[in-house]
């Protein structure tokens, strides 16, 4: 039990039976009527304290909903009791008719408005009270890019301006992979977890964690789009089919391997670059190393220097399928 909520509650039930208690002074009660009024006093602050603690969990957006639904329904039930249809016949049938719509028609709307209470927060985006800011640019984030974890440095680096919009069933789907049996897929569970205490640690980043929810694992690409569809965000995703789809349906998606490919330093040759040497090259002198983008350097001289910081010329870069292959020579050693 919450520890800020239970001296609210005790006083709340010691308040039921002093009511009770000055009930029974209002109707001049005896003392055993007294005691009884005392006792259903305090069983009825116990039954609300119960259904308060039953109900935890259920947000405002909730209670909005409830509300919407039940304004909705009760319309929709006075305009079909006051239509012409209930003009003649049975009174006492009219009204059966006319009680049954005014049940049945707002249970109806609670219920469709509880199912789509994301939804309900988009038609009314003032439902939590808080301005939301229409004009602040949404990004919806998927799962791969958590796991992928370079959008917590990007974000560090102040490069992505847009409130990053997280919906729940993201946030379950990267619990269920950091509880898999499996070794590889944990580590990489565990890596979007990290990654998104990352981006809480983040000052002036903008997370916003939606309670939305999908009952099939095939449906969350699917209600990715449709969150970005509705919230004119973009989506944030390294799956390239859900990218696809979200193309197709006219969302924008960002690409953080297209990030990451125009951010590559533009090498020239003649020029020298700083290369850490991790491992041989085919030819006997050879090493290979990488640049802070993570770019392939062959250097030519380099092997006596594996495991140390160098100072290369470059002499050619080719195009390869993957990138660029760069060939350079050892030119001094930095560590």
């Amino acid at each position: 039990m919450n520890k800020t909520l239970l001296p609210i509650r005790l006083v709340f039930v010691l308040l039921c039976a002093a009511a009770g208690w000055l009930v029974s002074l209002t109707i001049m009660a005896g003392d055993g009527q007294r005691a009884i009024a005392i006792g259903v006093g305090l069983g009825i602050g116990i039954l609300v304290v119960l259904v308060d603690v039953m109900l935890k969990g259920f947000s405002l957006r909730g209670l909005s909903a409830i509300t919407f639904g039940i304004g909705v329904g009760l319309v929709i039930a006075q305009m079909v009791g006051t239509s012409p249809i209930f003009e003649t016949g049975d009174p006492a049938v009219i009204y059966l008719v006319r009680l049954a719509l005014f049940v049945v028609c707002p249970y109806l709307a609670i219920v469709i408005a509880l199912r789509g209470k994301d939804e309900f927060n988009l038609i009314i985006p003032y439902v939590r009270f808080v301005s939301h800011d229409v004009d602040m640019p949404l990004v919806v984030v998927d799962t791969s890019v958590l796991i992928d974890g370079r959008i917590a440095r990007v974000c560090e680096a102040g490069f992505l301006s847009s409130a990053l919009v997280i919906p729940g069933f993201v946030l379950n789907e990267l619990r269920a992979v950091a509880d898999s049996p499996d070794p590889h897929k944990q580590a990489r569970g565990r890596r979007g977890l990290d990654v998104l205490n990352d981006l809480r640690k983040i000052k002036n980043l903008d997370i916003r964690i939606i309670e939305s929810e999908v009952a099939k694992r095939e449906d969350v690409d699917a209600k990715l789009v449709f969150l970005a569809q509705s919230m004119r965000a973009k989506l944030l995703t390294t799956d390239y089919n859900l990218a696809k789809v979200a193309e197709f349906h006219g969302v924008t998606w960002l690409n953080l391997n297209l990030l990451a490919k125009s951010l590559r330093q533009e090498l020239m040759i003649g020029e020298r670059v700083e290369v850490d040497l991790v491992k041989p090259g085919k030819e006997d002198t050879q090493a290979v190393g990488f640049l802070e983008d993570g770019a392939m350097v062959v250097v030519s001289g380099g092997r006596p220097h594996i495991g140390r910081r160098v100072q290369a010329e470059i002499i050619s870069v080719l195009p390869t399928a993957g990138g660029k292959m760069i060939f350079a020579r050892h030119v001094a050693d930095l560590e």
